[in-house]
């Protein structure tokens, strides 16, 4: 079974930047690095669903459904948590409400925007991350493939 993930890449165009988070020395994942906000499905929601709650739970903004475009797509062959694969949609959002904060801080130990031309270096940044923004920022929908070399 793969996994579903949501992201979301919130760009303010105004200033232009985007909003992290420096995932916490406990994460199972990329300990201290940069990431979109992010999340695995619960059983049985949408992926759109998860990508909001996700984006909810972690900063506090609130972005309406029809606010989100997918931006890009990472198939993983395996992960931490899902050893036959995961599926991330990340979603892009240019509008929201509320003010972001870390609600999360067991999970995370910072939250800040990000100017979108000195976005964190790749050793200090989730790889995937990274590669969504800058296909986001092309126009298109991109798509990373990871472990299937």
């Amino acid at each position: 079974m793969t996994l579903l993930v949501g992201a979301v890449i919130v760009h303010d165009r105004a200033r232009d930047e985007v909003l992290l988070l420096q995932r916490g020395p406990r994460a199972k994942f990329a300990r201290g690095r940069w990431d979109l906000p992010v999340g695995k499905a619960d059983p049985g929601e949408a992926v759109t669903d998860t990508a909001l709650r996700e984006l909810r739970e972690e900063t506090g903004l609130v972005v309406a459904p029809e606010d989100l475009r997918v931006a890009h797509l990472v198939h993983g062959r395996s992960g931490v948590e899902s050893p036959n694969g995961f599926l991330t949609v990340v979603f892009a959002a240019e509008r929201w409400s509320g003010e972001p904060e870390n609600r999360e801080p067991h999970k995370h130990t910072a939250l800040r925007w990000w100017p979108i031309g000195a976005l964190p270096e790749p050793g200090i940044a989730v790889p995937s991350m990274r590669e969504a923004v800058s296909g986001y920022l092309a126009g298109g929908v991109g798509m990373s493939a990871r472990g299937w070399e």
